[in-house]
């Protein structure tokens, strides 16, 4: 599951709401930027960030700010606060944000959430806001007749891949989050589901992982110090990495680590032994077979292809696990080995002695 903490703009500054009421708007950092730049050292990839001014009178206000985290980390970002139109779309994923949610134009505008789809496919977000099973728009000043289970399966039908779905009874209370609503639209829609609003404490994050979303949304609780971003997503991570992900989380993984390079180097352990293998180096594609298949797979330097460890030798490599470096630019993959990993028959590449003190 992937967590997102929260940058909720208002007036140029980064704020929490109570349950969408803007009167108990209160700054909680000096900065988005400097929020931003935090929740990056803390290991978060994702950046959920709501325009709220934008959400409440239709068009971009707080645009600036957004772009100004986009300089700054190199974090992806999603996006929702009024947009409302395809020229609002552009503006925003043209300037870098990786994700729109469109929120109250769902509701009142499906044919447009189609058009945005069919264009710009896994891009496009739904945010779906309920009070009391019924769907809010307008920054959650108007609630409607629309049960959130009917929008969420409109949406699947016009082709939406991503909901953010919130509780507003929850929003900002740190009381939990709506884990009955949010089991039932997970499993009513193939959509991928980030839950959003209630969030408190590691616990709770526990209890979304349990559910199989998505992703979870991340803001008071951080701010306020009851959550740890970084247990937060270190606990995410090790209970996605222990079963079958998605293959959006497996994108969503495999873009994390080619930020810097479309190559990354990684280092093989047999896992029984603790002994040093081989360094090879992956991209994307290999990286990616490696996941799907379970054994590894790399990127040949010399001959620019992929290849299969032991296709030909049958002394394939299966995988036990795969860990990043603090940096996210180096992997270490332990394996079960079949036989020598050298291809001089030795079982491993590093047999040639240099020094060796003593």
């Amino acid at each position: 599951m992937i967590i997102l903490p929260a940058i909720d703009l208002h007036d140029g500054s980064c704020v929490r709401l109570m349950q969408g009421d803007y009167a108990t708007a209160e700054k909680v950092a000096e900065s988005p930027v400097k929020a931003a730049s935090y929740f990056e050292s803390e290991g978060a990839h994702w950046l959920h960030m709501v325009d709220l001014d934008g959400a409440k009178f239709g068009r971009p206000v707080n645009d600036q700010s957004v772009f100004d985290v986009l300089r700054q980390v190199h974090m992806k970002v999603e996006l929702g606060g009024g947009i409302r139109d395809m020229k609002t779309v552009e503006y925003y994923l043209e300037k870098g944000v990786s994700r729109i949610i469109l929120g109250s134009v769902a509701l009142k505008d499906p044919a447009f959430v189609r058009e945005a789809v069919k264009k710009y496919g896994k891009r496009i977000a739904v945010g779906i806001d309920a009070k009391g099973g019924k769907v809010a728009a307008e920054g959650w000043l108007q609630v409607s007749n629309v049960d959130y289970l009917d929008l969420a399966r409109e949406m699947e039908q016009i082709g939406v891949r991503y909901i953010i779905f919130t509780d507003i009874s929850k929003d900002g209370t740190m009381n939990g989050p709506n884990l009955d609503m949010l089991d039932r639209i997970n499993r009513e829609v193939s959509c991928n589901i980030i839950a959003s609003g209630g969030v408190s404490n590691l616990k709770d994050i526990l209890d979304l992982n349990a559910l199989q979303l998505y992703g979870a949304i991340c803001g008071k609780s951080i701010y306020s110090g009851s959550l740890s971003l970084k247990a937060a997503v270190r606990a995410s991570q090790l209970i996605s990495g222990s079963r079958k992900q998605n293959p959006e989380m497996i994108e969503d993984t495999i873009d994390r680590y080619f930020q810097k390079s479309e190559l990354i180097p990684a280092v093989v352990q047999e896992a029984g032994t603790g002994d040093v293998l081989m360094l090879a180096y992956m991209n994307r594609q290999s990286l990616r077979k490696t996941l799907e298949t379970g054994y590894t797979w790399f990127f040949s330097r010399s001959r620019q292809e992929l290849w299969n460890k032991g296709a030909t030798s049958g002394h394939v490599q299966k995988v036990v696990s795969i860990t990043a470096d603090c940096d996210d630019d180096t992997l270490l993959v332990k394996v079960v080995q079949t036989g020598p990993a050298c291809h001089t028959g030795a079982h491993s590449c590093f047999f040639k002695q240099i020094w060796k003190n003593g």
